[in-house]
This record gives structure tokens, C-alpha cells and sequence, in this order.
């Protein structure tokens, strides 16, 4: 048999640059198109992300774009049909909208927080803030309060920036690497590039983790420690350090507020609060002057370890001195937390001195010149290359923030942040630390019907003036964030929405709109019941949430439950930004941001989400998108991101600003924006020269140059990194009955502030595990993220479904054989809450007192575009529905209290603990097992049959 190869005509063909969208990285992409049909993708070689690298999701991104699990057309719940069912019918845009936009105006006339509008992995949330805070609703916020919030508040809080998309590792002088927590789908082809470089230059790189997977695999040395534990183990580091006196005291005196003195008048207001002076700033104590005076004043020689009588009388102790207090104590010391955190003593004191011995013998030096905010130049900059990276195996537990916090101390006690080989800002970041009361603080508070909020619904709160709360001390959102139980929960609760919405606790809501967010599936703690609130009734026969507007691209579990669907386009059919308002693109050398164009035509009437939004917008006639008389400022969202102005020449897009684009971060409206971006393989970096590229938080050059840009929201004023979290005491006291102002008033949150809530990083177990039996539920279980796939979003892609399309409960092998358990048993999976079935294997590389699995791999049978025989719908399962979205009740209290991190709300997805054992005969088969979704309106059923896309034959 001849086979006779037809090569592509390349006449035919046109190659368009735009920006992937099948993970976080937002990496550069090359997409070739004949016919209005994808023919293959490649990675941008120009762009700063990925320089040309592209994964197996990226390139899989042809299989997404045809796979059969699109939505085509706006659906609505048929009458008379039960919500959850998938009955629906197919309806115009204009029903679609005229329906949405008139339910959506009843209610901003009457009390706009009865929409809770809420976003899973949405990569423009600078728009729908501005949308719900012109609508008047404070109940909208992203999906971080369910990934990383406690990451990102906890760097906010204490370095002005933070882990993940905030920040990088210097991978070109770093000599040591420590990787916390990373699983292999996070910002895979960055990280793989870094790695290399590493690897090449012969540095140490160390991964901390309790499963040895993806990057962990080829770490130099695999630390598997016990989940949440992971702030014991750098405390006990810091312990080390500070025994030995491997510190960089310079650069505690000089950038951190270390020498700050600190008021010690336990049980009396203001203890624990700042010492500071009739200026209002910071003393500390002048060694050589022997006199107090303004921490803040560059020619001065502050103590470190102190404690002195102020000028009225009380006594104050330095920062460090505490610090030193605590760490030092035989609590953190290795030979106490070995057996806890897995991680043997010799092991946590040989890690500790390896880190002080690149950070002091191995500086790295580089002839760069520049000045600090005090004036003074420098000729070069000093870097203790020692490099750090965390995700979430630090933030998905509810001692997150605090961990987070100590592995922040200990990159100020080695001096290790923003220089040569170090953790590096990334643009918009360092920003100010949320210090003192100011209005960008402050996330919004209901005010009046038909009113915009005067400022966005999130917020930084520095005390308890600022949280979203009644004269009764009630929650005012729905999710109840910047209340009394989660008082810096910057990214809110999305995961309490639906609990507290059907509880009607503390209010009913009309309305709930989703993006993204798979709320019905693998997005929720406590899936079965969630899935049973969605569609629960009140005594009146009525829906307890009344309407429930579901937007996705994708037939998603939660699509079956919306009352009315709307259909949103591919990364491949729409425009959008990756702006610096929200989560750009910047690398520590460049501010940077990129843009989707439409480089195929949709086949379906679907429309993009961010031209519905600056559309509804325009028919409500919200301030910021119609002018004075009603009319509309915008024709779509193309439109809004050329003229939009936050500030005056402060837009969406900071590249080719201006009247004729040659502007760049600040500048007028340019209409020709767009075009120059496509011409500029829809990416803008903007390099920041040498003397800008270090020390950002002290750096005078930069910091002016922020501001005079508007970019930043840094005044020119020295970033003073924050060991000492004076925000988190004036919490602590008002939990203590100690504050002047606002007070809790149930004892269970008294007692959640006064322990949590502590101005120095600490170490707690687990609040899950505190509550439950470790002899019922002796093992820790956790999900990783695999390297192919990307949250839920990929287990429909046809090429990535054949590497991964089912998943195991994998088990340490001398576990499993000491249970009796061996690989392909069907074994019972039991928590608190629930209990699953699923098949066992046992592998080596997991840390002896933990199970995982593969995130998000088990789907319903019909969605996602699978046959109802499909692997995902009858051998995968999910642990989430061992995990619930509150916790035991305490002895304390009837309250039943969040599953989260008590200081941001981080859903505590990795706090799980469970029993194993063997099924009884006979008992095979994933459980629970759902029946099969109906198919959706125009769906013939019609599944592909050849997984390939391969060259013409």
C-alpha cells in the first residue's frame, strides 16, 4: 500500500502572534490558520515569558479550540423544568440580554447587593471590579480566595510583593533554590526554563514537598514533608540561622523594621502596637547617640536587640528582640520539629547553614550604580543568591498566611529579597505595605440603590475601622470577607457563596452570576451537597438562590444548574488584555503586558464576555460607561480598552499610548493601540534600566519613576519590609477586648483574633486537624496539578486526554503494605465529612503519612464533551467530595465556621485528613457516580473518533 503525502500549501495560510490562555503563564504564541481552521501552534521565540518554549498544553490548545464540549448558543431553563436537570432551550442574544439586564436593573433600584458576582480563573479582574463596583454590589471578588489569597496578602503585608505571579526567582545568578509547595501545571514553561538554567550553572536547587513529582523529580534533594507543616520547618530554619548567627544585620537595620521598638504593656491598650513618636513615625534606639529617635531618618545607628523606657513611662522592645525570643525558643528547635514535619533534625540544620553559606561566602556582586531613598549612591549591588518559590502547597491549608510570612523572615534574615539571585519583584509590584488607614485600604461598603461604590469592592484593611461590616458588626457580603472571621480576605470567599447564599446567611441574594468557576464540580469543597444547594428549595417551593447565570465556553458541570446560559468565545476568538491593572505578563527586568486578538472567526453564535459586560454595562447606564445624558461611552470592549483612562493616561494597555503611540506607561488614548500591539506580536515589555532593577522596596530612581507614572500605587518613599505586622496586633487586640474602636462581640471570634492574628509569623496545626480524631483519620490527603493539565480546564482536550484521563489514590508503598493494602485494590476513602471509593496504587516517591491524586480529573458523564463511557465519568474521581467548606463544630460554639485560613479566607482545600481500607468483595467502581447530563441543545452526540491532527495524507 503507497500513501501519498500532501504537503501543506503555505499560500493559503496566514500566521497570526496572540497569547496562550491554557494555563496561568500567558505565554507568547505563533498560530497558523488556513480556511478560518487551525493548522498548528508554536511558542512566540520573541516573547519574555516563554522565549519560545510552549508545552504540551499550549500546543494542545488546537484540540480545545475543536473540541465538542463548546457552548453554541445562549440556553435558557425550560419552564417548568428542574434546575440541575440540563433542560433548556436555545435562545437569541437579545432575549439572553434583554432578560439579564432587566433583572439586573430591579435590583441595583432596590439593593444591589442581592448580586454576588463572582469569577474563577478570569485573567481580566481589573474589569469585572469595575463592573460590580459601578454596579454598587460588594459582593463580587476572583477566584484567589480559593488558590492563593493567603500567598498574596501574607507578601503584601510584610515585602510589598509576593509569591507567584508577583514575583520570580532570579534564575540567572541564583546559586540556591528552595521550591515550596510548586506542582508541575504552575507556570510550567517559566519555571523549566529557570530550572535549566539552574541546573547548568550548577545550583543547588531543593523541593520542598510531600509528593515527588514534576519538578520535584529533579530537585537535587526532595524534602517530603508532612502537609501544612511546612511553616514549622522554615521557622526551625530560622532557628538555626539565628542560633548561629548566620543574619544579615546590615540589611536588617537598614530595610526591614527589625530595630523598630514595639510597646510591651501586656493586657493594657496599645501593647504590642509601634512606639512611636510626636512625628507619628517609628523609634528605635540610637546605640551610638543613646537616645531614642525617628526610625525613619537615613544617619542613624538603630539597635537591634533592645529594651528601653520611653518617655512616658512604658517599656518597648526592638522587633528583632521578640523575634529572637520566639525562634530561639526550643519550639522551633530541629530536634522538637523533626517529628512533626518529617524532615529529619540533621537534615533541617544542614539545609539552614547551606542556605547562609551561599547567601554569605557566594555573594553576588555586580558593578551596577545606584541610589537608595535616603540620596545616598552605591557602586554596585550585593546579592546573597538564595532564591525562593512557593504556591499552593503553602497557601491551600489554613496556616497559609503564616507560613507564608516565615518563609518572608527568612529571606530578611539572609538578606535575600530583590537582589542579583534573589526573590524579584515583579511590575506592579513593590507596592506600598498596607501600614496606616488610607482610602485605597478600604474595600467597599453598601452605600444606596442606582450608586456605584466609592471605591472597589476589595480592599487591604490595616484595622478594624475598614472591615465590611454593620454597626452590629454583621458581614455585609455575601461570602462574608473583611468581616470579624476573615478580616484580610483580599480575593474574598467564593467558596462560601453558595453555602451562605442557600443559608441565607447573613442575607438572601437575588441573583448569582458565575464566570469560570466550575462551582457545581471540582471548583467547590463539598461537591454533592453543593450540587444539592444549588438546586434546594425553600418551604414556598422557590429556589433558594432565584437566579443563577452561569458564563463559560464550555458545557461545565455547572452549566446543567444556570437558569440562563451565555455562551463566551475561545482565547482564539476574542480580544482581550493581560494589563498591568491586573496580572500582567512583567518579568523582574521589564514591566510588561500582551493581548488576544481574534485570530478565528467563531463558528457559533457565542460572544465574548468582556464585550457582554462593557454591553450590560452600557444599558444600565453604570457612571464609568456612559456620559452624563446615558448615552454609551463604549461600542464594545475593544473600544473600552483603547479610551478607558483609570487615571488621566492610565489605560488597560501601557504600550503605545498617545495620540500617535509614542507614549509608553503613561499617555493619552491612542486608537490605533490595538493595531500596534498585533505589530508587535501582541506583547509590550518595557525593560527597566540597570540602576532601576534591584531593591525596588529602597530603590530612589525607581520609586520616583512609579509614581510619576502612576502605575505602582508606591509613593516615593522607602518600602520599609514588615517582620513586624503592626496591622495584624490592632486585630488582635480588638480580639482581646484591648482596641479602641471596633470589637468583636461572639467569643469565637475573640478567641480567632487573639490567636491568629499574631504581628509574628507562628506555626499552627491545621484547624481541621485539630477537630478531628488523628487515630480515625491518621493519613493527610492532597491533590497535585499535573504538568498536562490546567485546573479542570484540559480533561475534555482529546491530545492531553491520552496522557492522563483517570486517576489513582497514590500511597506510600510501606504505608500501603502496612495497612494491607496493595496497588489496584478498591479501597474506601473516609474524612470527617464523606467517603469515596477508588482504586489504590502505592509508589515510593510520597512523603509515609500521605495520599494524593491527580486534581480534577473525574467529570460528570455527558459534560465536558465526553461520551458517557468516557474514563474521566467512570474511573475518576475527586477528593473533593471528602472535604467540606466548614468546619467540624467546636465545643465552643453552635457557629459553624469556614474551612479557611482565619486571617484571608483561604479555602483549606490540602487540611483533609482520612482513613484507608480495603472495599469488601464485590465492592468496584468509582463512588459516588453521577448519572449522565443530558445533552445540551444542538449537541448530535457526535464524539471524534481519531485524536489526531496530523500533517495531509
Amino acid at each position: 500500500m503507497t500513501c501519498e503525502i500532501r504537503f501543506d500549501d503555505r499560500s493559503k495560510q496566514q500566521t497570526h502572534f496572540t497569547t496562550c490562555y491554557m494555563c496561568a503563564c500567558r505565554c507568547g504564541i505563533k498560530v497558523t490558520v488556513e480556511n478560518n481552521k487551525l493548522r498548528f501552534i508554536q511558542g512566540n521565540l520573541n516573547h519574555p515569558v516563554n522565549k519560545g518554549v510552549l508545552c504540551a498544553k499550549g500546543s494542545a490548545g488546537i484540540m480545545k479550540q475543536y473540541s465538542p464540549a463548546k457552548l453554541k448558543k445562549p440556553l435558557k431553563r425550560k419552564p417548568g423544568s428542574e434546575r440541575g436537570a440540563a433542560d433548556f432551550v436555545e435562545i437569541e442574544w437579545d432575549e439572553a440580554l434583554d432578560l439579564l439586564t432587566a433583572r439586573l436593573r430591579k435590583i441595583r433600584a432596590t439593593n444591589p447587593a442581592q448580586l454576588a458576582f463572582f469569577t474563577g480563573r478570569d485573567q481580566m479582574q481589573a474589569l469585572s471590579g469595575l463592573w460590580a463596583q459601578q454596579f454598587g454590589t460588594p459582593n463580587w471578588a476572583a477566584h484567589g480566595g480559593f488558590c492563593s489569597v493567603n500567598m498574596a496578602v501574607a507578601g503584601l503585608y510584610t515585602i510589598g510583593y509576593s509569591f507567584w505571579e508577583f514575583g520570580a526567582p532570579d534564575w540567572d545568578h541564583a546559586k540556591y533554590f528552595v521550591l515550596w509547595g510548586v506542582a508541575e501545571d504552575h507556570s510550567s514553561n517559566p519555571i523549566k526554563i529557570g530550572l535549566e538554567k539552574l541546573k547548568r550553572r550548577g545550583a543547588k536547587f531543593v523541593s520542598v514537598n510531600p509528593v515527588r513529582t514534576g519538578y520535584s523529580a529533579i530537585a537535587d534533594e526532595w524534602l517530603p514533608i508532612r502537609p501544612g507543616t511546612d511553616g514549622l520547618l522554615a521557622l526551625s530554619i530560622a532557628h538555626v540561622l539565628l542560633r548561629g548567627g548566620l543574619i544579615d544585620w546590615e540589611f536588617l537595620i537598614r530595610y526591614t523594621n527589625a530595630p523598630w521598638l514595639v510597646v510591651q504593656t501586656p493586657g493594657h491598650p496599645g501593647d504590642g502596637l509601634f512606639a512611636r513618636g510626636a512625628d507619628d513615625n517609628p523609634l528605635v534606639w540610637d546605640q551610638q547617640a543613646q537616645r531614642l529617635v525617628n526610625g525613619l531618618e537615613p544617619e542613624i545607628a538603630p539597635a537591634l536587640f533592645a529594651t528601653v523606657k520611653l518617655d512616658d513611662g512604658r517599656v518597648a522592645k526592638t522587633v528583632f528582640s521578640l523575634a529572637a525570643e520566639r525562634y530561639l525558643d526550643d519550639r522551633y528547635a530541629p530536634k522538637t520539629v523533626a517529628a512533626e514535619c518529617g524532615v529529619p533534625a540533621e537534615t533541617i540544620v544542614r539545609i539552614a547553614r547551606e542556605m547562609a553559606h551561599v547567601a554569605f561566602n557566594e555573594a553576588v556582586e555586580l558593578p551596577i550604580r545606584w541610589t537608595d531613598m535616603h540620596g545616598r549612591t552605591h557602586d554596585k549591588v550585593v546579592g546573597r543568591p538564595v532564591a525562593m518559590h512557593a504556591m499552593r502547597g503553602i497557601s491551600a491549608h489554613s496556616n497559609g498566611f503564616h507560613t507564608c510570612r516565615a518563609l518572608h523572615l527568612l529571606q530578611m534574615l539572609l538578606g535575600a529579597l530583590d537582589g542579583p539571585g534573589n526573590f524579584r519583584a515583579k511590575t506592579p509590584y513593590p507596592r506600598r505595605i498596607p501600614l496606616r488607614s488610607l482610602p485605597e485600604n478600604d474595600p467597599a461598603v453598601i452605600f444606596a440603590p442606582d450608586t456605584a461604590l466609592r471605591r472597589m469592592p476589595n480592599g487591604n484593611p490595616t484595622r478594624p475601622e475598614e472591615l465590611v461590616i454593620d454597626k452590629d458588626g454583621r458581614p455585609l457580603r455575601i461570602d462574608k470577607a473583611y468581616s470579624w472571621e476573615s478580616p484580610l480576605s483580599s480575593h474574598g470567599l467564593m467558596h462560601m457563596v453558595i453555602t451562605n447564599a442557600v443559608n441565607r446567611d447573613p442575607y438572601p441574594i437575588d441573583t448569582l452570576l458565575l464566570f469560570m468557576a466550575n462551582m457545581a464540580w471540582n471548583s467547590t469543597m463539598n461537591t454533592t451537597e453543593v450540587r444539592q444547594m444549588l438546586a434546594s428549595k425553600d418551604d414556598a417551593g422557590d429556589y433558594k438562590i432565584p437566579f443563577l447565570v452561569v458564563v463559560d465556553a464550555f458545557h461545565s458541570e455547572t452549566v446543567n444548574f444556570a437558569d440562563l446560559v451565555l455562551p463566551d468565545t475561545t482565547y482564539l476568538e476574542r480580544y482581550d488584555t493581560i494589563s498591568l491593572l491586573d496580572r500582567p505578563i512583567s518579568e523582574p527586568d521589564a514591566a510588561a503586558d500582551a493581548i488576544r486578538h481574534p485570530v478565528l472567526q467563531p463558528d457559533r453564535d457565542v460572544r465574548a464576555w468582556q464585550d457582554v459586560l462593557v454591553e450590560v454595562a452600557s444599558r444600565l447606564q453604570l457612571p464609568a460607561f456612559t456620559r452624563a445624558d446615558g448615552s454609551r461611552k463604549f461600542t464594545d470592549f475593544k473600544d473600552f480598552i483603547v479610551n478607558y483612562e483609570k487615571l488621566p493616561g492610565i489605560g488597560f494597555l501601557a504600550g503605545w499610548r498617545g495620540k500617535d503611540g509614542e507614549s509608553h506607561l503613561r499617555g493619552a488614548p491612542n486608537p490605533r493601540q490595538w493595531e500596534k500591539y498585533i505589530e508587535n506580536e501582541c506583547f509590550f515589555a518595557y525593560p527597566w534600566p540597570e540602576n532601576m532593577r534591584y531593591y525596588r522596596y529602597a530603590n530612589k530612581d525607581y520609586l520616583e519613576f512609579a509614581e510619576k507614572h502612576a502605575l505602582f500605587g508606591t509613593p516615593p518613599v522607602q518600602v520599609i519590609l514588615q517582620m513586624y505586622s503592626e496591622p495584624l496586633q490592632k486585630f488582635r487586640l480588638a480580639g482581646q477586648g484591648l482596641y479602641d474602636g471596633p470589637q468583636p462581640s461572639s467569643p469565637v471570634d475573640c478567641e480567632r483574633l487573639a490567636t491568629y492574628f499574631d504581628p509574628l509569623p507562628f506555626w499552627y496545626e491545621p484547624l481541621e486537624g485539630a477537630r478531628v480524631s488523628h487515630d480515625d483519620y491518621p493519613l493527610h490527603a492532597i491533590t497535585q496539578r499535573p504538568m498536562m493539565m490546567y485546573h479542570s480546564w484540559d480533561s475534555q482536550n482529546a491530545w492531553l486526554r491520552q496522557i492522563l484521563s483517570e486517576n489513582f489514590l497514590y500511597m506510600n508503598r510501606a504505608t500501603a503494605t502496612r495497612l494491607g493494602l496493595g496497588d489496584f485494590d478498591w479501597v474506601w476513602v473516609t474524612s470527617h465529612h464523606g467517603r469515596i471509593r477508588c482504586q489504590l496504587k502505592t509508589m515510593e516517591g510520597v512523603e509515609a503519612n500521605t495520599v494524593w491524586t491527580w486534581n480534577a480529573v473525574g467529570k460528570q458523564a455527558g459534560t465536558w464533551g465526553l461520551s458517557d463511557n468516557a474514563p474521566e465519568a467512570t474511573a475518576g474521581f475527586l477528593l473533593n467530595h471528602l472535604i467540606s467548606e466548614l468546619l467540624p463544630k467546636g465545643a465552643a460554639d453552635d457557629r459553624r465556621i469556614t474551612n479557611s485560613d482565619p486571617v484571608t479566607g483561604q479555602a483549606a482545600w490540602f487540611d483533609l485528613r482520612v482513613s484507608v481500607r480495603n472495599c469488601a468483595a464485590g465492592e468496584t467502581g468509582v463512588w459516588p457516580s453521577f448519572a449522565p447530563a443530558k445533552r445540551l441543545p444542538g449537541d448530535d452526540g457526535r464524539r471524534p473518533s481519531r485524536l489526531r491532527w496530523t500533517s495531509r495524507m
